[in-house]
């Protein structure tokens, strides 16, 4: 990382740091609420370092020498300016705030459902990660790679409510932290993905057999595979026709970024925000707090708006 970056970043944190008791105690084991970030009226990757630094900076997820997969939304052969992807701008702003915390290792993969060299260059995901690693000479560290079908593993789901077990990717179950960076869009058989089901990059055979029971095959492996930090773009949203979109009338400008520790209240608060979804209406999300995966109720949601 060069000096200008990292002055950037320590700059965003202090000013966070200097808010009111109130707004920059959000991590205190006092509240029994959890905190989540939504950033507004910056750029694309502004507004995630933004949510980020609300939460007390990536330091506060990452730890130095940690191994990282910074696991985004790959999976369609569509540009960003039709939103089935996350933005390349919030990829790369995730990652390099990964980079200044210490990370070690940052990996950056998902398995796609278009054909992966396609959608990894319409995305724009693997050019902006390469081009950031060769100029700030991090390319030993941040790589973007696809994935491998001898990398992933028959994993044990233990307490599972309809998975007992999955092949889930090696690399994820071997890293240190996962950072978890989906796009806020609709879903045809969902009604929305978000960070629940952006995991499902990570899951190998036939993933499509899960949608019989989506609710429960999700928060297994959710359980399984808790992410560490969920950075949500909801920069450009996809409102309808999703998971994969293409036509430019069904995407929104939202321009904000959500994040939190934990995955469910990020986006039981991005369902909320962005689509105007209750928890309750939205299935996975519902058996996520019945299941108790982290939160139990919408009413821990704590929201903070930068």
């Amino acid at each position: 990382m060069d000096r200008r970056e990292f002055l950037r970043l320590a700059g965003i944190a202090a000013g966070i740091a200097a808010l009111p008791a109130s707004v920059s105690r959000l991590g205190a084991a006092a509240d029994p609420q959890v905190p989540v970030a939504m950033a507004r009226g910056g750029s694309h990757g502004g507004n995630a370092e933004k949510a980020v630094a609300a939460l007390g900076g990536m330091k506060a997820f990452v730890s130095r020498g940690d191994v990282v997969v910074v696991k985004p939304n790959i999976g369609w052969d569509r540009t960003p300016e039709q939103a089935a992807n996350t933005h390349p701008d919030v990829v790369v702003a995730v990652a390099s705030m990964c980079l200044a915390a210490g990370a070690k290792s940052v990996r950056v993969f998902d398995r796609t459902c278009n054909e992966a060299r396609r959608c990894y260059a319409s995305s724009g995901i693997q050019e902006a990660v390469e081009r950031f690693a060769k100029k700030n000479g991090v390319a030993d560290a941040l790589r973007v790679y696809h994935v491998e079908g001898r990398k992933f593993v028959r994993t044990e789901i233990k307490g599972a409510l309809a998975l007992s077990s999955w092949e889930l990717y090696r690399d994820v179950l071997e890293a240190d932290k996962l950072v978890n960076v989906p796009i806020a869009k609709h879903h045809s058989l969902s009604d929305v993905t978000l960070g629940m089901k952006n995991l499902m990059g990570v899951m190998g055979g036939n993933r499509g057999q899960i949608h019989f029971r989506i609710p429960e095959c999700l928060v297994d492996v959710n359980r399984r595979l808790p992410s560490h930090l969920t950075v949500i773009d909801a920069s450009r949203v996809l409102l309808r026709n999703g998971p994969s979109g293409g036509d430019l009338a069904d995407v929104q400008n939202f321009g904000a970024a959500f994040a939190s520790g934990n995955v469910v209240a990020a986006d039981v608060a991005a369902a909320e925000a962005v689509f105007g979804l209750k928890a309750e209406s939205v299935a996975h999300l519902r058996k996520a707090l019945e299941s108790g995966l982290g939160i139990s109720s919408p009413s821990q949601v704590r929201l903070l708006r930068v």
